[in-house]
């Protein structure tokens, strides 16, 4: 589990194409600092397995697999050597919640449709896919390529976020433009709460009608 409190903010030093799949080498001396093959890192949101730990001269970087299912649907597929990426670790056991619960399996892609400097914080309008909105509301939380965030205004195919400067600074969101693509992930919390109310399968209207 992480918590969208990005650790990092990491380059793609290499990409592997691999027909089905794609081997990423991604630079991040914080996230590898005692990591080891099988370990998590959350790459732009996206949970990873890593594969291999490599120090160099340049520093220490670790090497995922990216199943071609991922980088379909999600944003990893548009990154390119020199690219960018919010990196975090798994919460250790006992550790403070400082975001909110992130599983790192994205549910969809967005983009940056919108930006608006303010003296202090910049406002950022995204796309949000249609089947996603029921999930988003207004002061609710959202994970955008990895960082926990809190919803400002959410619209049927839309959202906006308020960024202070440290995420505008140390993420990802403070260079992107409009167009560019973001993962998105939801709460979880909403979803299980959809599953017990019925409303996934139908159950509440059989029931209504029964």
């Amino acid at each position: 589990m992480f918590t969208g409190i990005v650790e990092e903010l990491g380059e793609i030093v290499a990409i592997e194409h691999l027909g089905d799949a794609s081997r990423f080498q991604v630079r991040g001396p914080v996230v590898t600092e005692g990591a080891k093959h099988g370990d998590s890192i959350a790459v732009n949101g996206v949970c990873l397995t890593v594969v291999d730990i490599i120090e160099d001269a340049e520093g220490t970087r670790f090497s995922a697999d990216v199943m071609a299912e991922t980088l379909n649907r999600s944003s990893l597929g548009a990154l390119d050597i020199g690219s960018r990426a919010n990196l975090e670790r798994p919460m250790a056991l006992g550790g403070r919640l400082g975001g909110h619960i992130v599983q790192g399996h994205v549910d969809g892609t967005g983009a940056i449709l919108d930006r608006k400097l303010s003296e202090h914080w910049e406002i950022v309008k995204i796309s949000l896919p249609a089947e996603l909105s029921r999930y988003v509301v207004e002061k609710g939380s959202i994970t955008v390529d990895g960082i926990s965030l809190t919803v400002v205004d959410a619209g049927p195919d839309y959202f906006t976020v308020s960024l202070i400067p440290t995420t505008l600074a140390l993420t990802t969101l403070g260079v992107k433009q409009a167009g560019d693509p973001v993962n998105l992930e939801v709460d979880v919390l909403a979803k299980y709460v959809e599953r017990l109310l019925g409303r996934d399968n139908g159950t509440q209207d059989k029931e209504a009608t029964s």
